[in-house]
């Protein structure tokens, strides 16, 4: 070992320490009612850092009461307490507040999420500095949730309110532990909602960090509650209680659901955002340098559990066999690592039930007559849920690594032979979050955009995300639309008045 590589490990394994200081310093509680609280049940549970199989702190295990008691004291915010009632402008001073209290944590928000995650530390920084954007453009939204005035008869005034629908349960994913805080909490508090926040298992640290900044903030109590536990018993518990007004899910399809089904009984307000299978299509005109960088990207960033990971890889006949040797190479430059480090481009896969499922897709790929080029397999780190970046060729729609989500860095190259070809294999799925078109041609690049069964495209480019561009899915990649001013739709309810003049 060298001295500069020594040294980058000593500066990695000491900014792990401090982190996992941090970490062991946060609490063990729950945040409900403006209070950091014991779950009930007395119980908590150890978050794993996934780069090295160690615990790196215990929290709370939130349970049926707790939910219970995080929603009484959301209701109790948003029926007695000032939020939905205070001026809109001083609802945009404590969104600001989150955003620069976010900011100013910046390094160590980035450790906690690398820490819990296990995406590189490059990542966690861009992680960071987006979910502090996302609350700079909601705190903008909350003197702009407008009303109007209609038509009617001289003898009646007639106009619309938009108001916030009420208690709001939000169950976030761990790919994106603290910018899934941004895209939920951001627009249900800018439109006067009270929400409980349940952290995906995996990854509760940033969310709990998060808890400390909305008291240091001043947000009133029981405004933002959040209850960290298990899906099966806390989410579960958040998505069918009844005096939960909305629930808001990221996650799996699989899970999307039986959220859908717990809101049958209240008839809640539901909106989901789920898995993908997102085609990213590559013609014989695409620049093929930028071309293959972008699939690189689309697919092996954080590991490539991104529900809009561009996981098919449609390439043109004309380019196929060079367009795979080209993205084979790059997959095979990618540095697997320690995520601490700097030169490391992909860290570990989340935990290792995740770890076994790629690597058994990818033996199922192989069953199903597709061609490994490269990966496939364990990384070569001795500890840690390390998988190689894999490209898979000869692959075809009907094998189950080109129908089921993987949600790891596994990249599909399935051939094509026109624009037609293109449309009908990018839509033959039961998904449609994104998808992605790189060519010359700016007519065909219209006509697909059309064509694609996809919420967002892309064109030149991958998983480019824009607080102000909704973002959700066509068919089973979910319902409504984050981001954006669609997302506030999802937040408010419209009521009619009529006045007699």
């Amino acid at each position: 070992m060298d001295n500069s590589t020594s040294s980058e490990k000593v500066r990695a394994d000491e900014q792990r320490r401090r982190g996992c200081e941090v970490a062991r310093a946060l609490p063990k509680q729950l945040l409900i009612g403006g209070r950091w609280v014991d779950a009930r049940s007395g119980k908590t549970f150890e978050t794993i850092e996934p780069a090295t199989e160690q615990v790196v702190a215990a929290v709370a295990e939130g349970g049926v009461e707790d939910i219970d008691e995080a929603v009484r004291a959301a209701r109790a915010a948003f029926d007695d307490g000032p939020w939905p009632r205070m001026r809109p402008h001083q609802r945009t001073r404590y969104l600001f507040k989150l955003a620069e209290l976010i900011e100013a944590h910046h390094e160590e928000l980035a450790t906690l999420i690398t820490l819990d995650n296990g995406k590189p530390l490059a990542e966690a920084r861009a992680e960071v500095s987006r979910t502090a954007e996302v609350f700079v453009y909601y705190a903008g939204w909350t003197t702009k949730i407008y009303g109007e005035t209609h038509p009617s008869e001289p003898a009646l005034f007639n106009y619309t309110l938009r108001e916030p629908l009420g208690v709001c349960g939000q169950i976030i994913p761990w790919n994106g532990p603290l910018s899934m805080i941004g895209w939920k909490v951001g627009p249900a508090l800018a439109c006067g909602n009270t929400v409980v926040l349940k952290p995906a298992e995996q990854t509760p640290l940033p969310a709990l960090r998060f808890g400390q900044f909305v008291l240091e903030a001043g947000l009133p109590e029981g405004v933002v509650n959040i209850v960290t536990g298990f899906g099966p018993t806390a989410g579960a518990a958040l998505a069918r209680h009844p005096d939960v007004d909305k629930v808001a899910f990221t996650g799996s399809t699989e899970v999307g659901r039986e959220i859908l089904r717990a809101s049958v009984p209240d008839l809640k307000r539901v909106s989901l955002e789920l898995g993908g299978k997102s085609p990213n299509i590559i013609f014989a005109d695409a620049e093929l340098g930028p071309s293959v960088a972008g699939a690189a990207f689309g697919i092996f960033r954080n590991q490539g559990q991104i529900c809009s990971a561009g996981s098919r890889i449609f390439v043109q006949r004309e380019i196929y066999d060079e367009f795979a040797r080209r993205l084979t190479q790059t997959a095979e430059g990618i540095r697997l690592g320690d995520p601490f480090q700097t030169e490391t481009t992909m860290g570990p896969l989340i935990s290792a039930e995740q770890y076994e499922r790629v690597l058994g897709y990818c033996e199922a790929g192989r069953r199903d007559g597709a061609k490994v080029e490269t990966g496939g397999e364990r990384g070569g780190q001795s500890k840690g849920y390390f998988v190689k970046p894999t490209v898979f060729v000869d692959v075809d729609n009907s094998m189950r690594i080109a129908r089921e989500e993987i949600f790891g860095p596994v990249a599909s190259l399935i051939p094509f032979t026109d624009e037609r070809d293109a449309a009908l294999q990018g839509n033959e799925t039961i998904y449609g979050l994104a998808a992605a078109i790189w060519t010359r041609d700016v007519s065909r690049v219209h006509r697909l955009a059309r064509a694609l069964k996809a919420g967002t495209v892309w064109v030149n480019c991958y998983n480019i995300i824009d607080p102000v561009s909704p973002f959700g899915g066509y068919k089973q990649s979910g319902i409504g639309r984050e981001l954006g001013k669609d997302s506030l739709d999802l937040y408010t309810q419209v009521k009619s008045v009529f006045i007699k003049l």
